[in-house]
């Protein structure tokens, strides 16, 4: 491991510890043990370090959804798609790298032009992965973005509460309405 991916590591855990809100230099700096010189030597601006940082952090998310997409569900007992995301989600290992994800979705609506361009491909590879793991009934795009929506907005009111006992019933009562057929729809009767 080289001092910049050493670096990059230190600065993912005191992110994900402090947030992306008034960031600067100095104060990171110091927070990883280093001078604000040695990050831009090693990542040429603040810029550059945060499209490291948080390319690194991209990569992680990537690789361990890729993993959760990769394992197969267990027979008999699997969890829909969609709640096995969430679970997935709110584990502790990487919990933190998506609410900082989130953090920087919010920082974008309101400096597009600093945070926008580490989000730009986000939201195309999310659709993509929510319609693969959809089953072929229920697999369209119209679909696929109101499932990322709801699961965005209960993340996000996760992260503002902490509740996520209630944020949880919320994405399983959601699945249940998403998947009942016309005779098993709330109330019990056809439409």
């Amino acid at each position: 491991m080289t001092r910049k991916d050493e670096l990059t590591q230190a600065l993912i855990g005191y992110l994900m510890e402090h947030g992306l809100a008034d960031l600067s230099l100095r104060p990171l700096a110091a927070g990883v043990g280093t001078s604000a010189r040695l990050l831009v030597y090693h990542f040429g601006s603040k810029e550059g370090l945060l499209a490291e940082v948080l390319g690194a952090m991209h990569s992680h998310v990537r690789a361990s959804l890729t993993t959760l997409l990769d394992t197969p569900s267990v027979p008999g007992g699997a969890r829909p798609p969609l709640r096995r995301l969430w679970d997935w989600a709110v584990a502790d290992a990487n919990y933190p790298y998506l609410a900082m994800l989130y953090e920087l979705q919010i920082l974008a609506a309101r400096q597009p032009a600093t945070y926008a361009p580490h989000l730009r491909q986000d939201a195309a590879l999310t659709l993509a992965a929510a319609l693969e793991a959809m089953s072929p009934p229920l697999r369209s795009a119209p679909m696929a973005t109101l499932c990322v929506a709801v699961f965005d907005g209960l993340f996000l009111e996760l992260m503002s509460t902490g509740d996520r006992e209630r944020t949880t019933a919320a994405l399983d009562r959601f699945i249940d309405l998403a998947t009942a057929t016309p005779s098993t729809e709330p109330g019990g009767t056809p439409p």
